[in-house]
């Protein structure tokens, strides 16, 4: 029972099969019996499809993956200028608007990661290409941004000052 070698070579040359059932034929005792047959085939390297929401994860632009999905379907991540969904395929090259509490990224794919990695090994799968006054604008906010703690020796003293004052007048 060996199927013909045509589709043999079929197979092999076919790499943008996933999982997909044939009907092959098969010579048996001198019949042409045709015989139910699922080829597995993997994509070529380069190839592979990766969802939208697990290479935002995977690259670490969000925590989790449902936050990237979330974030997919408030209109958050665009693609060329519109929504795009956690479920588009991403391939190298694409170009990403993603706006993440406190910054407006602007990403190129260069690579795909199935799993999420140390933050280094991610940097390499994308390329930041942030406007440069959207980096200004951050720059500007961390600068002026104000903790709410007070200077040193400036205004009113604190407790633990006015009692270290008490103690050096008693003295």
């Amino acid at each position: 029972m060996k199927p013909f070698p045509i589709f043999i070579n079929i197979f092999q040359k076919h790499k943008k099969l996933r999982l997909t059932n044939f009907l092959i034929p098969v010579i048996q005792s001198g019949f042409f019996i045709f015989e139910l047959m699922t080829v597995k085939a993997r994509l070529p390297k380069g190839q592979e499809k990766l969802r939208l929401d697990k290479y935002l994860w995977s690259i670490r632009l969000f925590k989790t993956r449902t936050i990237a999905a979330a974030a997919c379907d408030s209109g958050k991540v665009k693609f060329d200028g519109s929504q795009a969904k956690a479920s588009r395929n991403v391939n190298i090259g694409d170009e990403f608007e993603v706006k993440t509490e406190t910054k407006r990224w602007r990403i190129k794919v260069t690579g795909l990661i199935q799993k999420r990695v140390a933050a280094a090994e991610a940097m390499k799968n994308y390329i930041d290409i942030t406007p440069e006054e959207e980096i200004q604008r951050l720059q500007f906010q961390a600068a002026s941004f104000h903790t709410g703690k007070r200077p040193s020796k400036i205004g009113r003293p604190t407790k633990k000052d006015r009692r270290d004052l008490d103690d050096f007048h008693d003295n």
